[in-house]
Parts: structure tokens; sequence; C-alpha cells
């Protein structure tokens, strides 16, 4: 798996934690070893610029996703799917730490950094949010997955709620 972290933010954040917790996640959908993954760290200017450029929404948000070759997970037939480029996940730090101070569960930024991220593979993989039933989908796998990668390195403690939007 080829993972990009690019950290243009100016903010210390866990980069590590970041392409573990992206490599664990493809690895649990089945992609393809040989894909390519790209994570852009970028500031509150940045981010609500790409946000108002290709949302058409005011101010800056957690996290965005432009997928590449459009990869999905495999069928349950399929061993793994093909190789290709998944796109780019671009994470915003300032909005993570706020969301995660204000979480039910109230988590750091990088813990809510690894909770984007998981969250930006999935919309590359297809996953989406905008009905009832593919929330309860989405954001199930994301639990699972965060919850699998924090079990697997022996973190303890609540894991941090969903609080993307």
């Amino acid at each position: 798996m080829s993972i990009d972290v690019n950290n243009e933010s100016g903010t210390e954040v866990d980069e590590q934690a970041i392409l573990d917790i992206a490599r664990y996640a493809l690895a649990r959908m089945r992609i393809h070893p040989l894909s390519e993954l790209s994570v852009i760290v970028v500031d509150a200017s940045a981010m609500e610029q790409l946000h108002i450029q290709w949302m058409d929404l005011p101010g800056p948000t957690d996290v965005m996703s432009f997928p590449m070759d459009e990869l999905r997970p495999p069928s349950k037939d399929e061993e793994e799917a093909p190789q290709g480029l998944l796109g780019d996940i671009v994470l915003c730090p300032e909005v993570a730490a706020k969301q995660g101070a204000e979480a039910p569960t109230q988590h750091s930024m990088d813990e809510e950094l690894q909770l984007l991220t998981v969250h930006g593979v999935l919309h590359l993989l297809g996953y989406d949010h905008e009905e009832p039933d593919e929330k309860a989908e989405m954001f199930g796998l994301q639990a699972a997955i965060v919850d699998g990668w924090r079990a697997e390195r022996g973190l303890t403690g609540p894991s941090p709620a969903p609080t993307v939007s």
C-alpha cells in the first residue's frame, strides 16, 4: 500500500497514526496492496477554500475526499479489489480539535484525525451518509475499523464517537 501523508497545516499531528490507521482501514476493506492513497493535512483557510470550491459551502470542514479510480471493496466472491489510485483525503486539524473537544466522549485532535481518516477512506470507497440506512452502514463500519485498530494497539478508553458531518 502506498500512502503519502503530507502535513501542510503548520500544526503538529501524529502523521504515523494517520498512516497506520489508513493502512489498517484499506487492508480491512480488502483493497489491493499496491493501491495508492494521499492524505493531506491543511489549515482552516485552505480547507475553507476547498469547501467553497467543491461543495459550495462556507467555512472549513473536517474532512474532504477526492476519489480517483472509484475503487470499491471487493464482493464476497473476490479476494481483493483491483489495484488503483484511491485518491486524496484532506484533513483539517483545527476543525478536528474543536470536534474532539465538543464530542460526547471528549477526545484529542489526533484521535479525531484518526476517525476522520477512516471516514475519508470510506468515502473514497463509495460509502456515503446522506440517507439513514447509508449513515448506519458507514458509521457502523467506521466504528468497527477504528475499534479494531485501537484494540490491535492496546489503546484503552472509549473510541471516539462519530463527529463528522
